[in-house]
């Protein structure tokens, strides 16, 4: 009852007091969360030499190692090698694009091959978070053997608008705070849950990576592993032949065996369970390896 008789006058004489002192709080609340900036730049980093790593598998080499990244400039990163190699274009910009997903504040960056012998650049794409202002080209020429290295360069607008929406976040609690202190409180609705991220359209049906399933009309079909695996890199890569001898790398290398077979027989596991969508099927391509067609 005490408690109760100190409040309601306060709450009545003094509220623009009460409010200035929620907004002081909870600004000041925000900006000591932007002290986690070191973490994503940190976890920024690991995801620049994961990239690194499956460009060198993709060009046949799981031998020599991906140097230190390096930090050359505020929001530059540089990925370098110890032995010269070849890359795939379109494999580079896939494999930097699924990774960089990852990352809260990567949604707009510029990436540039550079020639170690005179520094210039072999090949550079434009990642825009709206798809449209992406700038991508050449993707079908295979760059030749040689010393390379990647320089990677993000927006800086990402850590200003990881700041932004603190402050949006700060001014919508406050006025959540003048809400209670100054009008009757109202039930509030009920927010409407958001779509499962992760989840992938592969024609009518809906392959969920996490959980390992194939989902369509109501029916649900469990994926192993392994075929996850394997499904998982045709839908980040549809209507596009990918190479046998790259499937067998990135799925079976890490563990230190690749059995020729094995790939063949999951192969054939996963057509049966597409089999559910005439329209999406895995084909041969003689001389090369799979795709994963997509008809509309």
């Amino acid at each position: 009852m005490l408690v109760r008789r100190f409040l309601v006058p306060l709450k009545r004489k003094h509220p623009g007091g009460l409010l200035l002192l929620a907004f002081l709080s909870i600004i000041c609340v925000a900006f000591s969360l932007t002290g986690n900036d070191d973490y994503d730049f940190a976890r920024r980093e690991i995801l620049l030499r994961r990239v690194g790593h499956e460009i060198l598998l993709q060009s046949g080499d799981s031998v020599s190692r991906v140097l230190p990244v390096k930090k050359i400039g505020g929001n530059e990163y540089q990925i370098s090698f110890e032995h010269a190699f070849t890359f795939q274009p379109e494999s580079l910009v896939n494999t930097t694009q699924r990774l960089l997903a990852r990352d809260p504040l990567a949604s707009d960056y510029v990436v540039n091959v550079l020639n170690c012998a005179n520094a210039g650049v072999a090949y550079g794409f434009a990642i825009s978070g709206n798809k449209k202002d992406d700038i991508v080209t050449c993707k079908g020429r295979r760059q030749p053997v040689a010393c390379y290295r990647i320089n990677i360069k993000f927006k800086p607008a990402g850590i200003i608008t990881a700041k932004n929406g603190y402050l949006l976040g700060s001014l919508t609690v406050l006025a959540f705070v003048g809400f209670i202190f100054l009008r009757p409180v109202k039930p509030r609705k009920a927010i409407p849950d958001r779509q499962p991220e992760g989840i992938l359209t592969l024609g009518s049906m809906w392959f969920d990576v996490e959980a390992r399933k194939l989902m369509t009309d109501g029916k649900t079909t469990d994926l192993t592993k392994t075929e996850t695996r394997v499904l998982h890199i045709f839908a980040l890569s549809p209507n596009e032949a990918i190479e046998r001898s790259r499937l067998q790398k990135e799925i079976w290398e890490d563990e230190g065996v690749i059995v020729g077979r094995s790939l063949d027989m999951f192969i054939s596991k996963l057509r049966k369970k597409l089999e559910a969508d005439p329209n999406v099927k895995i084909v041969v391509i003689r001389g090369k390896g799979y795709k994963l067609e997509i008809s509309t």
